[in-house]
C-alpha cells in the first residue's frame, strides 16, 4: 500500500518537493532528482496529472551558480519557502563546515516537524547531520566523504553498503546517479512501482531498493511486471522485422510461457501476436513500396516475409490491392502530380510579363 492509497480522491493533489540551491552546488545532485520528480505523471481516466510540484529554493538568494558554472534562478529562498512535503538537499563543495551549511541546518531543524521526508544527496548530508536530525541513524554518502562524515559526526552510523539508505523519514544517498535512484524510491513509496518504473524508463536508469540492513530482499519486487514488459514489444518488433518474431520468441523476450503470453498480448493490444507482427510488416512494406527503390521480392524480404507470394497474399488481404498495383498506382499519382506542376508553371510564365 502506498502513501497515496490512504488518501481520499479529493486529497490527491501534487505534493510539493523543495530542492535547495546554493553557490557551488553539484549540478547532477540537484538536477537529477529534480528531473525525476518532474517526470512523474499520473494518468487516470484519460487525463494526466503531475505527481509533484517541484520548488527550487535558494539558500541565500534566488540566484545561485553551480560548481559547473550553470546559473539557476529559484522560485523562493528558504526564508519565503511554502509548506513542503519533501525536502531534498543536494551536495556541493561548500557544505563542509561553512556558513551555508549552518544556515541550512538551522532551517531544517525549524522545518523538520512539518515535513514528511527529508533527503540528502552526497555531501548534502553535512547540514542534515549538523542539525542533529540524523543522530543514531544509519546513513550513507559519497564514498569519497564517508570516512570524514563518520569522524565528524560520531552519532551517525555510516554505511556504504548501498546506493541509498532509508531510516524512518530520512533518506541519504551517494553521489552521481544515486540521487536519481533515491528519488525513484521516494516516487515508488508514494505512487507504487508503475509510475516509478515509467520515470526510470524515461531517465534510462534502474529502479533499485534501498539498503535497509536486511540480509535478503526479493529482486522480483523491483522488476517490471508482465504488462510493463509487453509495453516494450512494439519497439522491439519494429526494430527487427526481418527476424524470427514467432510467439515463442516474443514470449521468451518478456519471460512468459507462450500460452499466457498470447492471452495477455491479445488483452493488451486487442490483436493476436501474429496479426500484430503482420500489420507492422505490411505497414513498413507499404512505405518501402512508395520509395520505388526495391522490387516486390526485395520489399518482402526486407520486412521478414518468407516469400514474395506470402507477402502478396498478406498485402492484398490488408489493403485490397496487390503490392504491384499499389506501387503502380503510387507511381501514376506521382507522375500526374509532376505533370500538373509543369503545366501550372508553364501557365504562370505565360501570364507574367517580364520587362
Amino acid at each position: 500500500m502506498t502513501y497515496f492509497s490512504n488518501l481520499v480522491a479529493g486529497e490527491k493533489a501534487p505534493k510539493s518537493v523543495g530542492f535547495l540551491g546554493f553557490d557551488g552546488v553539484t549540478t547532477l545532485d540537484l538536477t537529477g532528482p529534480l528531473e525525476a520528480f518532474a517526470a512523474a505523471r499520473n494518468v487516470a481516466e484519460g487525463s494526466e496529472q503531475a505527481c509533484y510540484e517541484t520548488v527550487l529554493l535558494g539558500v541565500t538568494s534566488k540566484t545561485f551558480v553551480a560548481s559547473s558554472g550553470a546559473m539557476f534562478k529559484a522560485q523562493h529562498t528558504i526564508r519565503t519557502a511554502p509548506s513542503l512535503d519533501t525536502i531534498i538537499i543536494p551536495g556541493g563543495s561548500r557544505l563542509r563546515n561553512t556558513d551555508t551549511s549552518r544556515e541550512i541546518a538551522e532551517w531544517l531543524l525549524d522545518r523538520a516537524g512539518s515535513t514528511r521526508r527529508i533527503a540528502s544527496v552526497s555531501t548534502g548530508i553535512y547540514p542534515l547531520a549538523q542539525s542533529g536530525l540524523l543522530d543514531g541513524r544509519r546513513v550513507t554518502t559519497h564514498w569519497r566523504h564517508a570516512q570524514n562524515v563518520a569522524l565528524s559526526f560520531r552519532r551517525l552510523e555510516v554505511d556504504n553498503s548501498g546506493s541509498f539508505i532509508k531510516d524512518d523519514h530520512f533518506y541519504t544517498c551517494g553521489g552521481g546517479t544515486a540521487g536519481i535512484e533515491m528519488s525513484l524510491a521516494l516516487i515508488q513509496e508514494d505512487y507504487g512501482p508503475k509510475i516509478a518504473l515509467g520515470v526510470a524508463r524515461e531517465l534510462v536508469v534502474n529502479l533499485r531498493p534501498p539498503s535497509n540492513g536486511e540480509s535478503y530482499f526479493s529482486p522480483e519486487r523491483y522488476q517490471p511486471g508482465a504488462e510493463e514488459r509487453l509495453a516494450e514489444l512494439p519497439a522491439f518488433i519494429t526494430s527487427r522485422l526481418r527476424a524470427n518474431l514467432s510467439v515463442e520468441v516474443l514470449a521468451e523476450r518478456v519471460c512468459l510461457c507462450p500460452r499466457h503470453f498470447s492471452r495477455l498480448f491479445k488483452q493488451t493490444f486487442r490483436s493476436t501476436p501474429a496479426d500484430f507482427v503482420e500489420l507492422l510488416r505490411i505497414t513498413e512494406a507499404a512505405r518501402c513500396l512508395a520509395s520505388q527503390r526495391l522490387s516486390i521480392g526485395g520489399v518482402a524480404d526486407s520486412v521478414g516475409f518468407k516469400s514474395a507470394e506470402v507477402f502478396r497474399r498478406a498485402f492484398e488481404r490488408r489493403f485490397g490491392v496487390t503490392p504491384r498495383n499499389f506501387q503502380k498506382h503510387l507511381l501514376e499519382n506521382m507522375q500526374k502530380g509532376e505533370r500538373n506542376v509543369r503545366r501550372s508553371t508553364k501557365l504562370a510564365r505565360t501570364k507574367v510579363r517580364i520587362p
